[in-house]
C-alpha cells in the first residue's frame, strides 16, 4: 500500500483537503477571502489542519471571529486560546502598559512580571508544584517536562496514550499518539516512547460496555506497562482528552498509585484543559490527583500572546548545572504580564464557576436531544469543553464521519465554527465569557444541523 492510499482520521481536527471542504469553498468563498487564502496557500507549507485554510479572518472580538467577506462566526474552537474571549479590553490595556515600561528581558536577567507569574502559578497549582519555567508554546513546555523526568529519574522511557496530542515538536510528537503528527516522517521518533490504550468509555478498545463493569481496564494497562518495563521515567497524559474524553471515575487515582509504586513521574498536560475550561481551575482537580509536573499553555496568553509554563514539584529542581530549556523569551515581561492579567480576569470574573454552570446546562440539553436522535451516539465533556459523537447506528456505534462533516459545514453556514475530533465528534469549546443566550443560539445551530442530515 502506498502512502497516498492511507487515509488518516485526524484526532485533532477535520480534513482540509476533503471533497466536502472543496465543495464548501466553491460555494462560500467571496473574492477577498479567496484571494487571501490563495496567497496563503502559495507561501505557507501545506499541512493538515492548517494551510490550505478554510477562510481568512480580519477581526476577532469576544466570542466572534469575522472573515474577509464580512461573515461572523461564534468561535467554539479557537485553538483553545480564547478562554477570556478575543481582545479582552483589560488584557489589551495591560499589554500596552507593559510595552511602554519594559518590553523585553534577556533570560539571564529577571524581571518583576516573570517572577510574579511564577509565584502566582506556584500558589495556584496543587500540592508541592512550585518551580516554573516558561516557553513560548506547549510543545516546548512538554519537552521540558520530559527532560526533567529523565534528569530526575535517570531513565529515558515514557508512557503515553493512543491518539494523545502533546505538541508538534519531535519529542512531543513522539510521546503523542495522534497519527497526523507522526505519519509521513521517515525514520524513528524519540526512543523509549510507548503507548497504551486511552480511557474511552463510549467505544472501549477492550470491549467493555462501560466504567461500571470494566474494573478500569485502561488503568490496569498502565500498571501492567509500568511493571513490565520497570524503568519508565514518566507517564504523560491529558487529565481529560480535549477531543473531549473524560476519564472514568477512579482512573487517575489508580494511575497515580501505579506511578508511585514503580518510580515513574506523572506529567499532566493541561495545555487545552487548564485555567478553568473544564469547570475547575485545573482539570486534574476533578479527580483529586496531583501530578509531579503540570504543563499549561494556549489560553495562558489570553488569546493574544504565546506563552506556556511547566510547573514542577520543588524537589524536581535538579538541572541547575545544565540547560533543560534555554528559551529566548523565557522571562519575557510582556508575555508574563499577559498571563498574569489573563489569570486575574479568569478569577475575578468568576469564569471557572461560569464554565461549570454553563457546561452543565449545555450537556443536559444535548443529552436530552441525543436521547431522541438516531445519529447522536454520545455526549460527553466537562465544563465548556464538550463533544457530540455522531454515528450511523446507535447499536453498532459505527462512526458517522461523513455525517459529522456535513453537520460541520451546515454550522459554518449558520455562523458557528468548531472542530471535528476523532473523525466524528463535534467538539464544542466556547470561550468562558459566552452568554447563556449565545450558548443557546449555538446549540440551536448544532441541533438543527444534526436534524437536517439525519436519514429519514
Amino acid at each position: 500500500m502506498s502512502r497516498s492510499d492511507i487515509r488518516i482520521v485526524h484526532t485533532e481536527g477535520e480534513s482540509n483537503t476533503s471533497a466536502a471542504r472543496k465543495r464548501w469553498l466553491e460555494q462560500n468563498s467571496d473574492p477577498a477571502t479567496a484571494e487571501l487564502t490563495r496567497r496563503d496557500a502559495d507561501v505557507f507549507l501545506h499541512q493538515s489542519l492548517s494551510s490550505p485554510c478554510v477562510s481568512a479572518i480580519v477581526k476577532a472580538e469576544g466570542i466572534w471571529i469575522e472573515d474577509a467577506g464580512g461573515r461572523r462566526f461564534m468561535d467554539f474552537h479557537g485553538n483553545s486560546v480564547h478562554h477570556i474571549g478575543y481582545a479582552h479590553p483589560r488584557l489589551v490595556a495591560a499589554i500596552k502598559q507593559q510595552l511602554e515600561s519594559l518590553s523585553f528581558s534577556p533570560r539571564r536577567f529577571t524581571c518583576e512580571p516573570a517572577v510574579e507569574l511564577a509565584e502566582t502559578l506556584a500558589d495556584l497549582a496543587p500540592g508541592d508544584l512550585g518551580k516554573c519555567l516558561f516557553t513560548t508554546g506547549g510543545s516546548d513546555a512538554n519537552e521540558v517536562a520530559l527532560k526533567i523526568a529523565r534528569a530526575a529519574t535517570g531513565r529515558f522511557k515514557t508512557l503515553s496514550f493512543w491518539d494523545a496530542f502533546h505538541g508538534a515538536g519531535f519529542g512531543a510528537a513522539s510521546v503523542g499518539g495522534e497519527a497526523t503528527f507522526r505519519s509521513g516522517i521517515a525514520g524513528p521518533l524519540l526512543p523509549g516512547a510507548e503507548h497504551v490504550a486511552p480511557f474511552h468509555c463510549y467505544r472501549c478498545p477492550y470491549g467493555h460496555p462501560g466504567p461500571d463493569t470494566c474494573g478500569i481496564a485502561c488503568a490496569n494497562m498502565v500498571e501492567y506497562a509500568l511493571e513490565k518495563e520497570g524503568d519508565i521515567a514518566a507517564v504523560i497524559a491529558e487529565p481529560m482528552r480535549a477531543t473531549p474524553v473524560p476519564p472514568p471515575p477512579g482512573f487517575w487515582r489508580k494511575v497515580r498509585e501505579a506511578c508511585d509504586r514503580h518510580g515513574a513521574l506523572l506529567i499532566f498536560d493541561e495545555i487545552p484543559t487548564g485555567l478553568g475550561k473544564t469547570g475547575k481551575f485545573f482539570a486534574c482537580e476533578h479527580d483529586d490527583v496531583t501530578p509531579d509536573i503540570l504543563v499549561l499553555g494556549k489560553a495562558l496568553g489570553g488569546g493574544i500572546l504565546p506563552i506556556a509554563s511547566v510547573i514542577a514539584r520543588r524537589d524536581l529542581d535538579v538541572a541547575g548545572d545544565y540547560a533543560i530549556g534555554h528559551y529566548t523569551h523565557e522571562k519575557n515581561p510582556v508575555t508574563a504580564r499577559a498571563a498574569l492579567t489573563t489569570i486575574a480576569i479568569i478569577r475575578e470574573e468568576g469564569l471557572v464557576e461560569r464554565s461549570a454552570e454553563l457546561g452543565e446546562m449545555a450537556m443536559t440539553r444535548l443529552r436530552d436531544f441525543a436521547a431522541k436522535s438516531p445519529i447522536v451516539g454520545d455526549v460527553r465533556g466537562r465544563g465548556l469543553m464538550f463533544g457530540v459523537e455522531i454515528v450511523t447506528d446507535k447499536q453498532t456505534r459505527e462512526p458517522g464521519n461523513d455525517l459529522a462533516e456535513q453537520i460541520y459545514y451546515r454550522c459554518l453556514d449558520a455562523g458557528l465554527s468548531f472542530k471535528i475530533s476523532q473523525g466524528c465528534v463535534l467538539t464544542l469549546s466556547p470561550p468562558l465569557v459566552i452568554s447563556c443566550q449565545e450558548l443557546d443560539r449555538a446549540l440551536d445551530i448544532v441541533e438543527d444541523a444534526i436534524q437536517a442530515v439525519t436519514p429519514a
